[in-house]
């Protein structure tokens, strides 16, 4: 073990146990307004997240996906306080973040870390890498060459000589390579949670390969949780443990990895599914999974949100907004949102292997 992870393990104990969710996410939500108007006057708002709860267990990885615009980034940038939640909680390993005596911001920033999807812009071009990774132990309070020693280390770690690469700058690198210096950059203050936003979706498919495989090397050495969000349906099933589908702003599915992708409940996480590229000739389809645009966030359907483009789509659908329910009371905690599969809902539609 290296000492950074040994580091980490003594500074950072599980306080609630191994039990305890390392991250609770409850009831969150943000909207954007949009003003106009002489008086600038707000006269609507984007409903980016709309009620979202969920758990991040510890030692795991979470897959988030859903299509563009669906709300994960922002959900990311929420749960690291990187922008301001109009309502719901966010607990860390037992304690309330941003309110009295709960944990201070300072110590979240400290235990949990971000990889963004640019690995370019989210780079200091003014600082050369070694420096980009020693900055934050600086401004936690490390000394200059105690910093420095952390990050020649872990820049070693993620498969970059430090010899060869510490005084680069960033427009001296790869794609691959930047990215190497954001996640050295997320270990360097022992974190022990990692939000993955969109980490590999710029790399080459090789380059995409060897990041994947040093972030489950570093889980396993850091014991570290990950929150990995992607539109690359493979890559979160290589990578995840359990799934979170998001569409408009909210959760429709999630549970464990095999059993959405063997039986996927909700029509919209069956229609990703079926878009998934394959070289097989065997399955082949003549008419698209999905067709047509989401709906404006400004103004979303009543109801279900997905019932605008959901072939299964009655009445109830348009009435009332189906809860995040657990279907058919499965032990691993299979949750869905969609009336045409609740149990006891007297609407239920779906077939036993999923709706296709």
């Amino acid at each position: 073990m290296s000492t950074q992870a040994q580091a980490r393990l003594e500074q950072a104990p599980d306080r609630g146990g191994r039990a305890q969710p390392m991250l609770i996410a409850s009831h969150l939500k943000r909207y954007f307004p949009i003003r106009g108007g002489v008086l600038n006057r707000t006269v609507a708002e984007v409903k980016a997240v709309d009620d979202i709860s969920f758990t991040v267990l510890k030692g795991e990885t979470l897959g988030v996906v859903g299509e563009s615009g669906c709300g994960k980034s922002t959900l990311a940038r929420l749960l690291m306080h990187l922008l301001p939640r109009d309502s719901g909680d966010i607990i860390f390993d037992g304690d309330a973040v941003g309110q009295l005596h709960g944990l201070p911001l300072r110590d979240l920033r400290r235990n949990m870390q971000m990889v963004f999807q640019d690995s370019y812009s989210s780079l200091n071009p003014r600082l050369p890498i070694e420096q980009s990774v020693a900055y934050a132990p600086r401004v936690h309070g490390m000394g200059r060459a105690q910093a420095k020693r952390t990050a020649r280390e872990l820049l070693q770690r993620v498969g970059l000589r430090p010899e060869l690469f510490a005084g680069r700058y960033p427009h001296e690198l790869s794609g691959g390579q930047k990215q190497r210096v954001n996640i050295a950059r997320a270990l360097a203050l022992n974190p022990r949670m990692l939000i993955l936003d969109e980490a590999v979706s710029a790399l080459d498919k090789s380059v995409e390969a060897q990041v994947l495989n040093l972030l489950g090397t570093l889980k396993r050495e850091f014991e570290l949780t990950y929150m990995f969000i992607s539109h690359d349906l493979h890559v979160v099933q290589y990578i995840s443990d359990r799934v979170m589908v998001m569409y408009l702003g909210q959760v429709v599915e999630l549970g464990p990895v095999d059993a959405i992708y063997a039986h996927p409940r909700h029509p919209y996480t069956a229609a990703l599914l079926d878009c998934r590229l394959t070289v097989d000739p065997a399955t082949r389809i003549e008419t698209p999974p999905l067709v047509g645009d989401p709906p404006n966030p400004i103004n979303p359907p009543s109801g279900c949100r997905f019932r605008t483009r959901c072939p299964h789509a009655e009445r109830i659908c348009e009435e009332r907004m189906p809860l995040l329910g657990e279907w058919n009371n499965r032990p691993e905690s299979h949750l869905v949102a969609c009336h045409m599969v609740h149990a006891g809902s007297g609407h239920s539609k779906a077939p036993p292997g999923g709706l296709h």
